[in-house]
């Protein structure tokens, strides 16, 4: 699974071509995805950061390409701009980690995973929450470059179970409607802020 054709996917699409006409300034920020083992439905998002409203626009490349506008965090800080080509496919973090995870004993299996790729400190990493076999959260730092593994921790999942996005069974419901995907949208949008919460306290702990 690749990044490149959802990239295409946008860039040829009205609604984007709207978009940079009227924000010429806007630039690339991060990839937003949800990987989701057990049953293949995946979400796909690139979010672009509108200097003139200190907002987020964020399209969601799953059917019709669809766009929100958020508000950041923190209206001060600007995002770093991040080229949203990639050296590591979505299909190879698995496997990457796997092979990370068998490393340090790790024995349980990755069902679902939220990877998120955007610049930090400078570098380009895969910044990843994953839900495993043993009901726990496998966390992660990816460097895009090396493909190397900087960082990875388990933690309890009782902090994350509600935050994380209730993906539709294949078998049950193999297409989602307009207003599922919304909701669905907004899920994602409420635990990405939770990752970046997260992120801006690990940094605020390794400088102390």
């Amino acid at each position: 699974m690749k990044i490149l054709p959802y990239v295409q996917k946008l860039e040829s699409s009205q609604i984007y071509k709207k978009f940079r006409k009227e924000n010429e300034e806007s630039f690339v920020v991060a990839g937003f995805f949800v990987l989701d083992y057990e049953t293949g439905t995946n979400i796909h998002q690139i979010d672009y950061y509108v200097p003139s409203k200190k907002q987020v626009a964020a399209f969601n490349l799953d059917g019709e390409v669809e766009v929100r506008l958020l508000d950041m965090m923190s209206k001060e800080k600007v995002p770093q701009k991040l080229d949203i080509k990639t050296k590591v496919d979505l299909d190879a973090l698995r496997g990457i980690l796997e092979d990370e995870m068998k490393n340090r004993n790790i024995t349980e299996t990755i069902k679902k995973c939220v990877a998120v790729i955007q610049m930090v400190d400078g570098k380009k990493l895969w910044v990843l929450s994953c839900v495993l076999s043993g009901m726990e959260i496998l966390k992660a730092h990816v460097d895009d470059e090396s493909r190397t593994v900087l960082k990875m921790e388990k933690a309890s999942m009782l902090d994350y179970i509600k935050k994380m996005p209730a993906l539709p069974q294949k078998s049950q419901e193999p297409k989602l409607t307009k207003d599922q995907l919304e909701k669905q949208i907004e899920q994602l949008d409420k635990l990405k802020e939770q990752l970046k919460k997260e992120e801006a306290n690990l940094e605020k702990s390794a400088k102390k």
